[in-house]
């Protein structure tokens, strides 16, 4: 279970500290606010790559660090991972992992205190937290759950189905929107959070989808968002 999230120089973030208790932990806020910044947050922590564009400017370096306590799911593949790699892990301690990004492009993984490799981190992290999806849409629950589904299904076809098939997938923005009526003012605020400042259209995604399958054969396992920077 996720204990404890700690956030400095990251992105927008100056500094942030969350600590997570049993059951449904739930963050809210409207768009923009940074909600999915500390899920990138915690994407980091998992042992997915980092890029210098995540320190926030001005900064030398961005530092992540997660707190997991190992006593359900996973735990014992995570204990085995950390013995083969010579990681201690005393009973009943949490496993701390700490990431520190620099803008040098240099990238230092920490388990446990001890140096360690991403490709160790990526593997521990399978066995300590799952990503089900982001940006959920209120009275559309069934569409969310597919959109986080498709996500993850996505990835693991990529592993699967490699070298011989590549998978990817488009997530588009406000290119078409949702079949309720939405206020003009409300897509007007939408529109206004997205960096290209206007919405898109079917010709967008298409685009992207003929690049994907034509012009990207050294891409799998991605999904591209078709926003216009609304994401960001």
């Amino acid at each position: 279970m996720l204990k404890e999230l700690n956030i400095k120089n990251f992105a927008i973030i100056d500094q942030l500290r969350v600590e997570f208790g049993p059951g449904l932990n739930v963050f809210t806020g409207e768009t923009g606010a940074g909600k999915s910044i500390v899920v990138d947050a915690l994407n980091l922590a998992l042992g997915e790559r980092a890029s210098t564009d995540l320190v926030r400017t001005g900064s030398p370096e961005a530092v992540v660090e997660a707190a997991f306590e190992l006593n359900g799911r996973g735990s014992a593949a995570a204990l085995a991972i950390l013995a083969d790699q010579g990681i201690e892990a005393a009973p009943g301690e949490d496993l701390i992992v700490r990431r520190i990004i620099s803008t040098a492009g240099k990238s230092k993984v920490y388990i446990n205190g001890s140096l360690a490799n991403l490709a160790t981190l990526a593997e521990l992290g399978a066995h300590l937290a799952d990503i089900h999806g982001l940006r959920p849409l209120k009275a559309h629950p069934v569409y969310s759950a597919a959109k986080a589904g498709l996500v993850m299904l996505t990835k693991s076809l990529a592993r699967e189905l490699g070298p011989d098939v590549r998978v990817n997938g488009i997530a588009p923005g406000p290119v078409l929107w949702p079949e309720r009526d939405l206020d003009a003012a409300l897509k007007a605020e939408i529109i206004a959070k997205t960096a290209l400042g206007r919405s898109g259209s079917p010709d967008d995604i298409a685009r992207a989808a003929l690049f994907l399958a034509a012009e990207a054969p050294y891409v799998t396992g991605q999904i591209i968002a078709v926003d216009g920077g609304r994401s960001l």
